[in-house]
């Protein structure tokens, strides 16, 4: 079993689920593509493929090459039938590759937000032991449309796409359920310019404050989705 995990920016890497992984003894390989670390032309020993987040966006290949490659990558394995993950900028990539319009939210979500599973799929094998309703962590300015022949799973009052399935195998989630308490406080200092142009509407302080208040239990929720996610990967 080897699992790739496609990193797009130094700073936005597995967190929750890396920690996961290691705790399970699955082998993992991080692709830092923004690095131009190539991505695998050969698949016969991939079991499974994550995709991070980055702020980067799906539309801009000209600017980040890689994306295009990456594009070409999706494909060919979704082809195969393997477990693909996506997170925040890898689930936009997802609905991409399957035809889907990638497209700028009404407003960007930055910070925690309550999220809603569709009532119809509260069985969803990675959903398992969630609640209806919960806190998630979010960090975007666009949205995926839900691509063809998918399920949507979730959404939130800002956004009205947030995860979608396709098939037993394909899944995008537009927030981070892989971000640590340290990635945030990371990420407020990297992203300091973006922040200040939205003041009014993003407080770093409160998305400090929130964080101490709901990360524990942020932290077994992931816990429980790494679990789904394995068996999701054992179960292919």
């Amino acid at each position: 079993m080897m699992v790739i995990i496609i990193k797009h920016i130094d700073i936005e890497g597995p967190g929750t689920i890396g920690d996961f992984l290691e705790e399970k003894d699955v082998p993992y390989r991080i692709i830092n593509v923004f690095n131009q670390e190539p991505i695998p032309e050969y698949l016969s020993d991939i079991s499974a493929v994550i995709l991070l987040g980055g702020p980067m966006n799906v539309y801009e290949e000209d600017k980040y090459p890689f994306l295009k490659k990456e594009d070409a990558f999706l494909k060919e394995i979704f082809g195969k039938g393997l477990p693909v993950l996506g997170f925040c900028l890898g689930a936009q990539l997802i609905a991409k590759a399957k035809g889907a319009r990638v497209k700028k939210n009404p407003q960007k979500e930055i910070g925690w937000f309550k999220l809603s599973l569709d009532k119809d799929v509260l069985d969803d094998p990675l959903f398992q032991g969630f609640p209806g309703e919960f806190d998630v962590f979010q960090w975007h300015g666009d949205t995926f449309e839900i691509p063809d022949n998918s399920v949507k799973l979730a959404g939130s009052e800002l956004c009205s796409n947030q995860a979608f399935r396709v098939g037993n195998n394909v899944y995008g989630l537009q927030f981070h359920i892989e971000v640590t308490d340290v990635m945030i406080q990371e990420w407020i200092d990297a992203y300091k310019d973006e922040i200040d142009s939205l003041k009014g509407f993003v407080d770093p302080c409160k998305i400090i404050s929130d964080t101490k208040f709901k990360f524990e239990n942020y932290r077994m929720q992931a816990r429980q989705f790494g679990s789904n996610f394995l068996q999701l990967i054992n179960a292919i």
